[in-house]
C-alpha cells in the first residue's frame, strides 16, 4: 500500500470512528415495490426521467450489482431488518410475520439512542391482501420490532390511503409515495430539533397494482398501454417524494451526515412496456437476474465518494453494514447472518467480494460468487445450473458441465448452507399468514371500504352474503 493510499485509509477510518463515538449518523431506508432494475433514469430508461434518483446516484455510491434479498417483498423486508436469508426468519412467502425471536436492526439502533420510525407498507404481520391499517396491538406490528414511531399499512397502498398511526386508523389525501415522506419528515425534524440521531425506514407502496397515478405523473407516457402509463405515473410520483425528502434533508442542515439508502424489493414486473429489467432474464418471483437484482444506491456525503460500482451487494448487507457504522459489535454466531458489512468499498474500488450471496425461497435458491451464479431450480431434486454473468449477462449458457469443478464447489457450498437455514426452521414456530377478509378483525370496516379501488374486488367476492345480512 502506497504512503498516501495507506494515509486515506486512515482518515476514512478516523471518520468513521467519530461518528461512532460523538456523531452518530442519521440513516434511511428506502423501499419501492416492484420496481425492477432499468427502470431508472440513469439507465437511460427509454420513456422514463427520474431526475431525483439521478441525483442521488451522482452524489453517492451506485450499485449496479444490487440484490434484493428474495425474488419478492415480505422476504426481502425480513432480510433488510435482520441481514438473514427471509427463510431463517420465518417469512417462506408474502404475508409471512416475522419470527418475534429477531434481533432487528432497529431494535439495535433504539438501543443506542436511535429514534426509529417506519412509514408505509409493513408486509410482516401476517396479514395478506391489500394494505389496510395495523391494530395497536398487533403482536406483529412495527413496534413489536423496535419503531417508535410508524404510519403503516399491511401492504401495498395507493393514492388517499388509510393508514394506522401507531394503532390509530387515519384517512390520508394525496399522493401515497409524498404523504409517508412527508409523515417521515415531521418524525425527523422532531428529531433533528431534539439533537437525536434518528433511523427513519420508508417503504413505499409503489409502483406495485393497482396501478394508480395522477394526471400530472402520465405526462410522457401517451404512447404506452393504460396498465404500463399507470405503473410508470407511479414511479414518477415516487421520485418526486424522494425529492421531497433529499432537499428537506439539506434544508435541515443535516445531509452531509445523513445516510439515505435505496432499493426496490424485487425484481420488475412481466407485462410492463418497455421491460421492467432491460435485457436481464426472468421478473419477479424468479431466480433469474430480472427477479433478483434491483436497482440501489446509498448516499452518505461525509463519507462515500461518488461513484458506480459492480461489487455485488444485497439486502443482507444493510444490517451489518449499519451494526459497523455506529459501532455495535455483532454477537452473533458466525452464519447467523447472511450478510456483510460494505464500509470497505465506500472509499475504494474494490470489485471482487469475498463472501457468496445465498439465496432460498420457495424451494429454490441461487448462490453468486462474484461472477458466477449457482442457479437451484428445485432444492429438494437438486436440479440444478451454474452461470458466468461476465460473459452471460442473460443466464442463457450452462456451464455445469465445462467448469465441473467449480460446480461440484459451489453446490457442495450451497447445500451446506441450506443445511444450516433447514436447521434454524426446525427450531422455529412457524406461522401461516390469512388475509385479512377471511378474519373478523376488520368487519366493521368493510361497508366503509367497499367502494375503495384498491379494496373493491377483493371484498366483495368474500364479503357479499356478509353484508346483505
Amino acid at each position: 500500500m502506497s504512503g498516501i493510499k495507506f494515509l486515506l485509509t486512515i482518515f476514512f477510518f478516523l471518520q468513521l470512528l467519530a461518528c461512532h463515538n460523538n456523531d452518530k449518523p442519521n440513516i434511511i431506508l428506502i423501499m419501492t415495490d416492484d420496481q425492477g432494475w432499468a427502470q431508472t433514469g440513469y439507465y437511460e430508461h427509454p420513456v422514463l426521467k427520474t431526475p431525483n434518483l439521478d441525483a442521488m446516484a451522482e452524489n453517492g455510491l451506485r450499485f449496479d450489482r444490487f440484490y434484493a434479498g428474495a425474488p419478492q417483498c415480505s422476504p426481502t423486508r425480513a432480510s433488510i431488518l435482520t441481514g438473514r436469508n427471509n427463510d431463517k426468519t420465518g417469512v417462506f412467502y408474502h404475508g409471512y410475520p416475522l419470527n418475534k425471536n429477531e434481533i432487528t436492526i432497529s431494535k439495535q439502533l433504539k438501543n443506542v439512542g436511535y429514534m426509529t420510525g417506519h412509514f408505509g407498507k409493513w408486509h410482516l404481520n401476517g396479514i395478506r391482501g391489500p394494505g389496510v391499517p395495523i391494530f395497536k396491538d398487533d403482536e406483529f406490528s412495527p413496534a413489536a420490532f423496535g419503531f417508535d414511531k410508524w404510519i403503516s399499512v399491511t401492504n401495498f397502498f395507493d393514492i388517499d390511503p388509510i393508514m394506522s398511526d401507531n394503532g390509530e386508523f387515519t384517512n390520508f389525501y394525496g399522493s401515497s409515495s409524498e404523504i409517508i415522506v412527508i409523515e417521515a419528515l415531521k418524525f425527523i425534524e422532531k428529531n433533528v430539533k431534539e439533537n437525536k440521531p434518528f433511523f427513519t425506514v420508508i417503504w413505499d407502496g409503489s409502483p406495485h397494482d393497482p396501478f394508480v397515478a395522477s394526471e400530472e405523473d402520465k405526462i410522457g407516457f401517451e404512447n404506452l398501454n393504460k396498465e404500463s402509463k399507470e405503473h410508470y405515473g407511479e414511479i414518477v410520483a415516487f421520485d418526486k417524494s424522494l425529492g421531497i425528502l433529499r432537499n428537506k434533508i439539506n434544508e435541515l442542515g443535516v445531509s452531509d451526515n445523513t445516510i439515505i439508502w435505496y432499493c426496490s424489493d424485487n425484481g420488475g414486473l412481466r407485462n410492463i412496456i418497455p421491460s421492467s429489467v432491460g435485457e436481464l432474464k426472468g421478473f419477479k418471483n424468479t431466480m433469474w437476474e430480472g427477479g433478483l437484482r434491483v436497482p440501489g444506491i446509498i448516499e452518505w456525503p461525509k463519507i462515500i465518494k461518488p461513484r458506480v460500482t459492480n461489487y455485488p451487494v444485497s439486502t443482507m448487507d444493510i444490517y451489518p453494514t449499519i451494526l459497523h457504522i455506529v459501532g455495535i459489535k455483532n454477537d452473533h454466531s458466525s452464519n447467523y447472518l447472511d450478510g456483510e458489512s460494505i464500509v470497505e468499498i465506500f472509499d475504494s474500488d474494490k470489485q471482487k467480494r469475498t463472501s457468496k450471496i445465498p439465496f432460498r425461497f420457495d424451494n429454490r435458491g441461487a448462490l453468486i460468487h462474484n461472477d458466477i451464479k449457482l442457479v437451484v431450480h428445485d432444492i429438494n431434486n437438486l436440479d440444478v445450473e451454474l452461470f458466468d454473468l461476465s460473459n452471460d449477462p442473460s443466464e442463457s449458457v450452462d456451464i455445469s458441465q465445462i467448469r465441473t469443478d467449480l460446480f461440484r464447489v459451489m453446490k457442495e457450498d450451497y447445500l451446506k448452507w441450506n443445511q444450516g437455514v433447514l436447521d434454524e426452521i426446525k427450531e422455529n414456530r412457524i406461522i401461516e399468514p390469512v388475509h385479512w377478509r377471511d378474519t373478523e378483525l376488520y368487519d366493521e370496516f368493510i361497508e366503509d371500504w367497499l367502494k375503495r379501488p384498491e379494496y373493491t374486488g377483493y371484498i366483495q367476492r368474500e364479503w357479499r352474503g356478509r353484508i346483505r345480512e
